[in-house]
């Protein structure tokens, strides 16, 4: 009897060790994902001096985390020193997290701005970390979106000079980033005037909608985190602060269907949006900024100045 009992808790621990290593393996962050990461050294030396990188220590995970920052002509100027300026969070795409993508538009907004197209403002460009603007605790210190909403935008009003309101802070991303601003802006609309999503994934989206949270066999984010039912649930708060994004994409991307279906859904649910298409352009941040990036500036500085107006 002492010897089946014994090969029977043998068994049950082999049977448990699957389980236990891949939990461990469940904690590990992807492949070379860095909450600190300001791209490669050739990157590093091309980049403009008009932009910045910068690091704050995060309370929650005891760690530095990285992001760009650029700050407008003047900003520095004796003349200006009692001066704030609205801010854009631009969420980059790709997946992991990595605070340099994306931080070529800063040219746009530089020339925008020095030709006098737009009004002076901030833009940060944030780590989203290692799942892109979700959070995920099956990884270690994967709190994306966390780390956005509750350390990196109170770092930003603290150290910079921003107008730390509602109507004075945008937000907008690409790709992953236009996923995660979507999912964002209807969780937190309480915290931003002015949003666009570019390029989504919506049929990701989609996809971990119907089926319990699942994006693939290996990863499930969840049921209700994505951007359909966040909008629903959004639409359905009678508190809710308005909100009309501009939603953007390349005509010839693999999102634009997609795009089309959500904003479809949006005008169900009676959620207001503008619309903007890039013609020829496929799935190519930068190359739609050269083509319409000045409608993108525009929309943020109509709705800054529309609110913000005395």
């Amino acid at each position: 009897m002492g010897q089946k009992v014994v090969r029977s808790l043998l068994f049950l621990f082999i049977g448990l060790l699957p389980l236990t290593v891949s939990a461990q393996q469940t904690r590990r962050t992807p492949e070379g994902f860095s909450w600190v990461n300001p791209g490669s050294e050739k990157l590093v030396a091309s980049i403009s001096k008009k932009i910045r990188h910068r690091t704050f220590q995060s309370k929650s995970m005891g760690i530095p985390v990285g992001y760009y920052i650029y700050l407008p002509p003047g900003y520095y100027q004796q003349e200006n020193k009692n001066r704030r300026y609205p801010v854009v969070y631009n969420l980059h795409g790709g997946r992991p997290g990595g605070e340099y993508k994306m931080i070529s538009i800063h040219r746009f907004v530089d020339a925008a701005i020095r030709a006098e197209q737009i009004d002076p403002v901030i833009y940060v460009f944030p780590n989203g970390g290692p799942m892109s603007w979700y959070n995920y605790p099956a990884f270690k210190q994967g709190q994306g979106e966390d780390v956005f909403i509750k350390e990196t935008i109170p770092h930003i009003d603290k150290q910079y000079r921003t107008i730390a309101r509602r109507e004075a802070r945008g937000l907008q991303g690409y790709s992953q980033g236009g996923r995660g601003t979507t999912r964002i802006m209807f969780k937190y609309p309480e915290l931003f005037g002015s949003v666009a999503p570019g390029g989504a994934g919506f049929a990701t989206e989609k996809r971990i909608q119907e089926n319990d949270g699942d994006e693939s066999d290996a990863i499930n984010f969840g049921s209700g985190y994505n951007t359909w039912d966040l909008a629903k649930k959004y639409s359905q708060r009678k508190d809710a602060p308005p909100l009309h994004p501009l939603v953007w994409v390349g005509a010839e991307e693999e999102n634009y269907q997609s795009n089309l279906d959500f904003m479809d859904y949006l005008k169900e649910l009676g959620i207001p949006y503008d619309k903007l298409v890039a013609p020829g352009i496929g799935h190519h941040a930068g190359k739609i900024y050269e083509i319409r990036g000045d409608i993108i500036l525009q929309f943020h500085n109509t709705n800054f100045k529309r609110i913000l107006a005395p």
